[in-house]
This record gives C-alpha cells, structure tokens and sequence, in this order.
C-alpha cells in the first residue's frame, strides 16, 4: 500500500491581509511548516503540496515535499489536481491535511491512518467531519468531481464512528486572521 501526504497550500488568504498567512511564523517556524512536519512525521510514501506561491513552494520543498503549482482558487479544485497527480504516482491511499493547521501532530495523522484502511476518515469536531481527512483509492473519483470551495466535508458526513477521529479541538484550528494567529502565539490552545 502506498499512503500519500496531500497538504492543502493554494488558498487566497484573504482575510488575512496583505501577508501569506502560510509563511507567517509560530514559535519562529512557518504555518505551512509545521503543517507539513506533522505530515511528514506520520511517514507516508509520498508528499505532495499544491501551493499558488513560490516562497510558500521553496519552504515545502525544503520539508521534503513536491510540489504542484496552481493559481489561487477553490479547495476542490487543489483537491482534484492532487488526487490526480498523487493516483499517477500510484498512491493507494491519500491523507489530506490543510497547510494553515499548524497545530496538529504527527501522531495525530499517525491515528488517522489507523483507522480501517478501506474506508475513508476524518477528524470530527463538534459532530462534522473536518481536515485531516484519508480516502483510499477506490474513493479518488468522488474526490476528482467536487466542485466549490468545500473541501470533501460532503463526502464524510455519513461516515461510521469506527471511522471518526476524535483530535482535541486546539489543534485542529487553522489561522484565517492574524488576531487567530495572534492568539495562538500567546499560547492559547497551544500543546491541547
């Protein structure tokens, strides 16, 4: 079995302001980066990011992963033009993780992929499945025809309990603003 790592890198960032939330720094380490450890420490086969900007693609290359340019625009659409990519690669299951989830743990996604391998799961926070997600191959072709800016939520709802992910709610925020970014420097939510 061949298990990638797809990190979710390409989105536009708006309310964040003029800066690439992904390179802004968390105890002195990129957003992005610390998404991509947390990947890379759960060892999959392959990594691979789809990112918008070049200094966002020279930090992932740096952690050890490929990377595919995109123009900024929906999730779905970097969603798709990974799966591609990664089933090419020949990836028979894929773990999706979004690049602005900077606390989130290596043995976070170590959990998830021990979940039943042929089946897809996520993490659930306050009864919804939410990123990180794993789909097995047999599932690439849901995941190639979502549309919109939704990510693969839709695809979870129905999911059994033996495939939901219980990870402290902390350390499944993602940094939308720099008041979210803010709070989480001084701390909060920090080693949850």
């Amino acid at each position: 079995m061949t298990v990638a790592a797809l990190l979710l890198a390409a989105g536009q960032s708006r309310r964040f302001g003029a800066q690439d939330k992904l390179l802004a720094k968390l105890d002195g380490v990129s957003l992005v980066a610390h998404a991509a450890r947390a990947l890379s420490g759960a060892g999959p086969d392959l990594r691979l990011a789809v990112v918008s900007s070049a200094p966002v693609a020279d930090v992932l290359r740096q952690e050890g992963f490929a990377t595919l340019m995109l123009p900024s625009g929906p999730q779905s659409a970097s969603i798709r033009a990974g799966i591609a990519e990664l089933q090419h690669q020949g990836a028979s299951r894929v773990v999706i993780a979004l690049g602005d989830m900077a606390l989130l743990l290596a043995s976070d996604i170590r959990a998830l992929l021990a979940l039943p391998p042929d089946q897809p799961a996520s993490a659930w926070l306050k009864d919804a499945p939410c990123p990180p997600a794993v789909f097995p191959a047999r599932w690439f072709p849901r995941l190639m025809a979502l549309t919109g800016d939704r990510g693969a939520a839709a695809l979870l709802r129905g999911a059994d309990a033996a495939s939901r992910l219980m990870i402290p709610a902390p350390r499944l925020r993602d940094v939308d603003t720099p008041e979210a970014l803010a709070e989480l420097q001084r701390g909060a939510g920090a080693g949850a």
